[in-house]
């Protein structure tokens, strides 16, 4: 059982990617769920660690912006997509500090898988174009759970992304336990009027 105050210790990213050949290169179902429903232009994945939504969406014909802190993994990312001659954007920035804006009206689909810095959902909801859709699969508040982020700062409470995208079409929404995972995650599908 995780101790609740070793449980949001920040994670060590860099040394977390220092070892690319443990990684999981395999895209969020639900990213592909998304995708299959959109069609293709210039999408945005916020923190994109190494680039598994990202080389997924630029191999489908989408041009990827992929925004990660993580130097490590934004540098496997570049490896990846270069050899791989894949249109990808990899930008190493601190989404909480600022380093990285997302431009209005900028991108055909945004996605956000596991992470969560609340000062980013109006930049989200003005970056997709009218049209465009947001996906995203984040952790939610679990007191049964012995793994993940327990901080409020670090997980949705349940029908607080629902409720971000109210004014949006929502395409899907569920608060599950998801098939490989310990713990709830709120998934979202959502469109742009």
């Amino acid at each position: 059982m995780a101790l609740p105050h070793l449980v949001d210790m920040p994670r060590d990213w860099e040394e977390r990617y220092a070892h690319a050949e443990t990684l999981d290169f395999t895209p969020s179902p639900l990213l592909i769920e998304a995708a299959e429903m959109s069609g293709l232009g210039r999408a945005l994945d916020l923190a994109s660690g190494h680039g598994r939504n990202a080389l997924y969406l630029a191999g489908l014909g989408w041009n990827v912006v992929a925004v990660d802190n993580s130097r490590a993994a934004i540098q496997i990312l570049r490896e990846r997509s270069a050899a791989a001659q894949l249109a990808v954007e990899a930008r190493a920035a601190n989404l909480e500090t600022g380093e990285f804006a997302i431009e209005p009206s900028g991108y055909d689909l945004i996605c956000d898988f596991l992470y969560l810095h609340r000062d980013l959902f109006p930049q989200i909801r003005e970056g997709v174009r009218p049209g465009g859709v947001f996906v995203a699969e984040i952790h939610l508040r679990d007191d049964l759970a012995t793994d993940g982020p327990r901080s409020p700062e670090f997980v949705l409470e349940p029908g607080e992304l629902r409720h971000q995208f109210s004014a949006w079409k929502i395409l899907f929404y569920s608060e599950a336990i998801q098939p490989g995972h310990s713990r709830r995650t709120a998934r979202i599908i959502a469109r742009r009027a």
